[in-house]
């Protein structure tokens, strides 16, 4: 059995993109869940990551510790599934995959993962609204090439899919302003059952911190 360690489901954008990718891919999965920030999670993550960071994927003694590489075990889990099976679509889904993994600081650090939370107001500047321009460029571009093959970035569901999956919250969160092309990829993966799972989760934190779950 697989084992998933996550942070907070309201917070932790990076344990969401294995997580959605495991359960699009279909594979059972244990879900350990360390709360971030908090001595429960300096106790006990190190047990599961030499990084001490989440997520981890635990598959007997192999450990994986990065969410781009966690993605890649499960697509070699699935026969290479998790990508496109065309080259040139593969090589470019694992290019604006790559494009999330190491870049958007600027969006990532002003608007912060808050799954749970709509309506809230902050400013963005020059910079974050750059990156959400480039991001919105990359939906677009994906859905007119490869729209035809399904309701995804590239038809089918992806590790793209899953890459981006935080930013679908945050733009939901924080309300983007995006092309009808861009708009429509986001309402449609805001209604995939698996990130509506994810939100029950973050919902239920909020619950049990008590605060409430849709607004401020």
């Amino acid at each position: 059995m697989l084992t998933l360690v996550i942070g907070d489901k309201n917070l932790s954008s990076w344990s969401l993109r294995p997580w959605i990718l495991l359960k699009h891919a279909g594979l059972a999965f244990e879900e350990v869940r360390l709360p971030l920030d908090t001595q429960q999670f300096r106790d006990q993550v190190a047990r599961y990551s030499p990084a001490r960071r989440v997520p981890v994927l635990l598959d007997g003694a192999t450990r994986i510790w990065d969410s781009l590489a966690i993605c890649e075990y499960v697509n070699e889990r699935v026969g290479g599934e998790a990508w496109p099976s065309d080259p040139s679509a593969r090589a470019h889904a694992r290019a604006v995959s790559a494009e999330m993994h190491s870049g958007f600081q600027a969006l990532r650090s002003t608007w912060s993962m808050r799954a749970a939370l709509q309506g809230l107001q902050v400013p963005l500047g020059v910079d974050g609204a750059a990156e959400v321009a480039r991001i919105d460029e990359i939906w677009r571009d994906c859905r007119d090439r490869y729209g035809s093959g399904g309701p995804w970035l590239f038809g089918h569901y992806s590790i793209a899919d899953a890459m981006y999956a935080p930013v679908v919250l945050r733009f939901n969160t924080y309300g983007a302003t995006l092309s009808p092309t861009a708009q429509g990829y986001l309402e449609f993966a805001l209604e995939d059952a698996s990130l509506r799972e994810w939100l029950r989760g973050a919902e239920h934190e909020l619950a049990v911190e008590g605060r409430p779950a849709a607004h401020l």
